[in-house]
């Protein structure tokens, strides 16, 4: 077994390794994930059979900078979150975070830089969750592409909260800002 010799604090919590850590953030970031379709109807866009709920995306945005894996999980919460509160279609496209999460995770370890894969996973997660309404009934070329374009710019609208987040959270540096956000939170 491998021993560890660091202890981090989370609010007063001593954690023996950053697994732990990484693992409470998790289930935050989850726990948001599935909070935001269940209590924040306020924030929903309604254009048949796209609907957007504003900001839905951003903890699985915030998990991506943590681990694949970590995007994966929140990408499930999610997807639970707008089952319990919608199911049906919504719920299917809301599916489409699991992938989303996990392949934005791989790109931002990659490029160790938000934007990228926030740009590169838009055309993807517009194309799921147009592919997710045709089961439906609601595969016209109108549906399909209404759901398509609206994805996608929800998406970025959603990116553009969560760097503003990271940054405001990194504090004020010169420094590479998820480097600051990894740094002190994970």
């Amino acid at each position: 077994t491998e021993v560890y010799t660091n202890v981090y604090t989370l609010r007063g919590i001593k954690m023996r390794n950053n697994n732990i850590k990484k693992m409470i953030i998790a289930a935050l970031l989850t726990a948001i994930a599935v909070i935001i379709p269940l209590q924040f109807g306020i924030l929903k866009i309604y254009i048949p059979p796209f609907s957007a709920t504003i900001a839905a995306h951003v903890p699985m945005f915030v998990a991506m900078i943590i681990s694949p894996k970590i995007g994966l999980i929140v990408g499930l919460g999610s997807t639970l979150g707008f089952a319990m509160t919608i199911g049906g279609v919504v719920a299917l496209r809301a599916s489409s975070h699991i992938i989303i999460g996990y392949v934005g995770g791989l790109l931002f370890q990659k490029y160790k830089n938000l934007k990228k894969p926030i740009l590169f996973t838009a055309p993807l997660h517009g194309f799921l969750e147009a592919l997710a309404i045709i089961p439906f009934g609601l595969g016209t070329t109108e549906m399909l592409l209404i759901t398509f374009i609206g994805t996608i710019l929800h998406h970025f609208v959603d990116g553009f909260i969560t760097f503003l987040l990271v940054r405001g959270m990194s504090g004020k540096t010169e420094k590479n800002i998820y480097e600051v956000f990894l740094n002190k939170f994970i």
